[in-house]
């Protein structure tokens, strides 16, 4: 097989173009380094959004079946539909296994931005009760560092995406840098005083990366609804427009799209790395890219992927993976709790055209915190996400004209949906699946992950707390769910290269810095010691910062 070898040398090599690689491209390449920036997927541009397209201009009125030929486990991801599946992977072409008994739904982008095209946005920091969690309930390790140490990075990453929400005050959700919050519905004011007053939980306005006025030559929001189908106007954050943008301006960015990454190329010698092996996506030649390190932001199970087919005779068993650990710990939250009901005396109309707030509520978590103890049944906790709104009343009973009448009165629906803390376990892992590879010829992966007693027990309480607040705050018909759902479903993947200041308890140093290769650095998800409870994609981007600070200082001092 011939390689390639494209002939300028780089100071840093960026793996993956999302809400991290497109971090560590701007700030690495504003500090005046050199940077190549490997995106596996193509190019994206404004023309292909269709956040203001109807369905009735589809061929198939947003119900392709190309979609679940293609892309059955990704239809599986609330955002993939006929309108942008095309920016998801294509299974058939990318397969992982898993065994029988314990699925997992792996959702996937393979395009410039990554899934910063379509998140959730939902923006939260961590406190030191979840990074210090450890040393609360002794279950695991603590994060090598304290929130003090990540909150200049936290500004810095809200201060430039521009994150609408309000300060509460409340211990376990710090307060940021805010731009002004977006406004609560009548039911959500009601269902916050509620539970104020009864239980003295917070609820405040979703922390969500979408601006509400003018921010860094962006526009605010104009609530037409679908974000997962693009921003025309950039209101939302999503790499491509942003990060990346600012890298290429810098003039010291080169990006490289259709870049799918095999393994981290070696030099056994001096124990550095000294670039990647990829393979064109569109022509399958094999090509190879040369760096002074190498930053994976490919996505913790893509990093951890590309970690483990990178074995060499002095790493067998996956590159940086002397203390056995890379793939292990994966977690990620655990949902399937919630409750619903409707406010039957508020007697708002529904509306099927805009405005609708993309964005929703969130209620802090209460349970195991300094203030309410530790409870009997589980460690951790959880937090909700949801809403209340007028909607169309599409099971109201009758036919014709009497139907039609009862459906636009609506009712007043509102939920609660809970994400708890998946806890870390050694036996959550990945590993290279020895009889599969992708259409690319390179091994894919085997997921073997399951939630347990605990997080069950989360679940389980979740769904009888969020039931009682809106019963509180005077909701009728009230539905609840306690279950599990497979993991995946989140699609807030963590933790398979973990952080540490022990190098045979952990894969990477508080620095992201590899503690077998000192110019490897992994900086998305697969970092993390705990999952928390909190979407992790903020503290992901805060964690690349601080990193990619930490290696430019490396470089200047010639230790690279």
């Amino acid at each position: 097989m011939t390689r390639d070898v494209l002939q300028q040398k780089y100071d840093a090599i960026v793996v993956g173009s999302g809400a991290t690689g497109g971090w560590a491209a701007k700030r690495l390449s504003e500090a005046g380094l050199k940077v190549a920036l490997l995106e596996a997927g193509r190019s994206v541009t404004p023309k292909e959004f269709t956040e203001h397209l109807p369905s009735f201009k589809l061929k198939y009125r947003n119900h392709s079946p190309e979609v679940l030929r293609t892309r059955p486990i990704q239809k599986q991801c609330y955002a993939c539909m006929e309108y942008n599946y095309e920016w998801f992977v294509n299974d058939l072409e990318n397969p992982y296994s898993t065994p029988p008994d314990r699925p997992f739904t792996w959702q996937r982008l393979r395009i410039l931005g990554g899934r910063s095209l379509v998140w959730g946005r939902q923006s939260y920091r961590l406190s030191d009760v979840d990074f210090k969690a450890a040393s609360r309930d002794g279950y695991d390790v603590d994060w090598p560092f304290a929130y003090a140490d990540l909150a200049p990075f936290y500004d810095i990453v809200e201060r430039y995406v521009g994150i609408s929400g309000a300060a509460e005050k409340d211990e376990m959700l710090p307060d940021g840098q805010f731009l002004p919050p977006m406004k609560m519905s009548c039911g959500e004011v009601r269902l916050r005083e509620a539970i104020k007053a009864k239980f003295g939980r917070t609820l405040t306005i979703g922390r969500t990366a979408i601006l509400t006025q003018p921010h860094n030559g962006r526009v605010p929001c104009h609530y037409c609804g679908p974000c997962e189908r693009g921003c025309m106007t950039f209101s939302y954050f999503s790499s491509p427009f942003t990060t990346v943008k600012d890298a290429l301006n810098t003039g010291n960015c080169t990006l490289i799209t259709d870049a799918v990454v095999s393994h981290v190329d070696m030099d056994t010698s001096t124990n550095k790395t000294k670039g990647v092996t990829f393979i064109n996506r569109t022509t399958k030649e094999t090509k190879q890219v040369r760096g002074k390190a190498v930053i994976l932001c490919a996505q913790a199970l893509e990093s951890t992927r590309i970690l483990l087919n990178s074995s060499t005779p002095e790493y067998p068993n996956g590159l940086a993976n002397s203390s056995g650990l890379l793939g292990h710990y994966l977690m990620d939250h655990v949902v399937g709790a919630d409750a619903s009901g409707t406010f039957v005396d508020m007697d708002e109309l529904p509306t099927a055209n805009p405005p609708h707030r993309p964005n929703g509520i969130y209620v802090v978590r209460y349970r195991n915190t300094p203030a309410t103890g530790k409870h009997p049944h589980f460690i951790r906790g959880y937090g909700f996400q949801g809403g209340a709104s007028p909607r169309f009343n599409t099971d109201a009973p009758g036919i014709g004209a009497e139907y039609k009448k009862a459906v636009k009165l609506g009712t007043y629906h509102v939920s609660l949906g809970a994400f708890g803390e998946s806890l870390a376990n050694f036996d959550n892992f990945c590993e290279i699946d020895p009889d599969l590879k992708d259409v690319w010829g390179i091994p894919a992966l085997r997921i073997s992950m399951a939630h347990g007693n605990n997080e069950a027990a989360l679940m389980r309480d979740a769904g009888v707390t969020a039931a009682e607040m809106l019963e509180a705050a005077g909701a009728k018909d009230i539905h609840v769910r306690t279950g599990v759902e497979m993991p995946g479903m989140a699609i807030h993947e963590v933790g398979t290269a973990r952080m540490g200041n022990n190098p045979k308890k952990s894969v990477l140093n508080a620095f992201c810095q590899s503690h077998d290769v000192h110019n490897l650095l992994v900086t998305d998800g697969s970092c993390f010691v705990s999952s928390a409870c909190q979407n992790p994609t903020l503290t992901m981007m805060a964690i690349t910062v601080r990193a990619c600070d930490h290696l430019v200082e490396r470089f200047r001092r010639n230790e690279v």
